[in-house]
């Protein structure tokens, strides 16, 4: 039986999206790799906030949630991951301020208002992101501590807003059942299917969900849908933290890492 090996191709690369297609592989790897993109890939996010004043309706704990949640420009390499114990200024710690009051009339504090203190490429991503209303004369002070850390521990280090993997889909035409009726034209929601020099052709076949629909809708079953289970279509959407390719190569050095180590202690076990 001879060996798969595993292939990429680039489907499209946005500035926070990535579509690709990885083939010779099994749904086992295909979920690791996203479960790996979804917990593993440490980015930078707001892990203490020390309030110093709060006139504002929210309470401090419901400011601090939401100032976490807030995602932070990162480069990984320039930090090591926190451990819980380390200390409050433990290397990986970044400092940045929110000093806010309304002295004018109402407003609102946004992210933009976030200002490093002691690494000025920790920043929000978005300056856009509210966070609370302050009404005239009420103020917020306070100190944030940003750490390295996995989505796996909380859902504010997630690097990904949506990672998801689909089969790749195969639809057979059979010609000489066709009648043309183009009722499976009809009720395929992707608009994968269309007539061209007179016959059923497919026109977007990375699109079709495999729903079935127009299968069904075939009562001469002239079309057949099925899948390919070993090539996956994945497509993610990041925060904005990392861009789409480290992300992703990230990941897959992280799933390598994992597996070397699984089998170097496989293979001391068995020498024992």
């Amino acid at each position: 039986m001879s060996e798969i090996k595993p292939e990429f191709k680039l489907l499209s690369l946005e500035n926070n999206r990535i579509r690709f297609i990885i083939s010779g592989i099994n749904p086992t790897i295909a979920n690791a790799i996203r479960r790996t993109i979804l917990a593993e890939v440490p980015v930078m996010a707001i892990d203490e906030v020390i309030i110093f004043e709060n006139s504002s309706v929210l309470p401090d704990e419901i400011l601090a949630h939401r100032l976490g949640l807030i995602p932070l420009k990162t480069d990984p390499s320039l930090y090591e991951l926190y451990e819980e114990g380390s200390g409050l200024l433990s290397k990986g710690d970044v400092i940045l301020r929110l000093e806010v009051e309304a002295v004018d009339g109402p407003m609102t504090v946004y992210s933009g208002h976030i200002k490093p203190v002691t690494d000025p490429s920790v920043v929000p991503v978005y300056d856009n992101i509210p966070i609370v209303k302050l009404e005239k004369g009420q103020k917020i002070s306070a100190e944030l501590i940003a750490r390295l850390g996995r989505g796996k521990d909380h859902a504010k280090w997630q690097p990904v807003a949506a990672v998801a993997y689909k089969y790749y889909p195969q639809i057979i035409i059979h010609e000489d059942k066709c009648t043309l009726c183009e009722r499976c034209i009809e009720v395929c929601p992707k608009k994968v299917l269309k007539i061209s020099n007179g016959k059923l052709t497919v026109e977007n076949l990375l699109e079709c969900s495999m729903c079935r629909a127009c299968e069904r809708a075939c009562e001469y079953g002239a079309i057949e849908v099925s899948w390919d289970d070993t090539t996956f279509i994945f497509s993610f959407e990041t925060t904005g933290a990392l861009p789409p390719k480290a992300i992703l190569v990230k990941a897959l050095e992280i799933l390598i890492n994992k597996a070397r180590k699984f089998m170097e202690e496989v293979e001391y076990r068995v020498k024992e």
